[in-house]
């Protein structure tokens, strides 16, 4: 049984933007593919077990997985279409949580194993030194104001702010774009996968991986 055929046997599987592709990619050898959580707490929660145990079965399968600590996007907003702010926490927090959640995440994956490790990595690493008048020149002018106002709208339908459209929460689309294409450049990552709240973020290589993320 291949993987695609195990996710969806176990249930894992929910929506796919070229399953066709996707197929024939993984047949042709091991991919690399994240997914990302939110270290906001020092434990994980419910609803990041069906994309992690996707993760791992990729594992399992020879593939190479990285789990992705959203310490930058973490402090912006959710695209998921909640009302209340996150709690801005300090770097020290984040460092805290972070490790914490790796202790629980080696439950899942394997970071020893010396064929296809798993790694940890936060984007913050990426996104903490790049200054807001760099991000407008050399980030900003690669994404669609109105591409991103539309999935804002659709986050509001879901019951996310009436207040408008608050800018941090517009941007944090790109920053999540920017990990995609940091991922790609420095991992040659290939595929995401996640919850159906993350299809809004993502590009056309991603894989929904679970039914909802709670």
């Amino acid at each position: 049984m291949d993987i695609i055929a195990e996710l969806q046997w176990r249930g894992l599987l929910a929506d796919c933007t070229d399953l066709e592709a996707l197929s024939k990619r993984l047949a042709s050898g091991p991919t690399t593919l994240y997914c990302g959580f939110d270290p906001t707490s020092d434990s994980l929660h419910v609803g990041n077990l069906v994309p992690l145990l996707a993760l791992r079965r990729f594992q399992i399968a020879g593939h190479h997985p990285i789990a992705v600590a959203g310490g930058a996007t973490g402090c912006i907003g959710d695209p998921s279409g909640k009302t209340d702010e996150r709690q801005l926490l300090t770097t020290e927090l984040l460092d805290h949580n972070i490790a914490s959640i790796k202790q629980q995440l080696a439950s899942l994956l394997d970071f020893e194993t010396k064929t296809n490790p798993a790694r940890l990595v936060d984007n913050a690493s990426w996104t903490n030194h790049v200054t807001f008048i760099d991000f407008l020149r050399d980030i900003g002018k690669h994404f669609s104001v109105n591409q991103m106002i539309q999935k804002g709208e659709r986050a509001r339908a879901h019951g996310g702010p009436r207040g408008g459209h608050q800018l941090h929460r517009v941007q944090l689309y790109a920053v999540a774009g920017v990990g995609l294409y940091h991922l790609r450049k420095e991992f040659n990552c290939e595929l995401q996968v996640g919850a159906t709240d993350q299809w809004e973020t993502s590009r056309p290589e991603s894989i929904s991986a679970a039914r909802n993320s709670a």
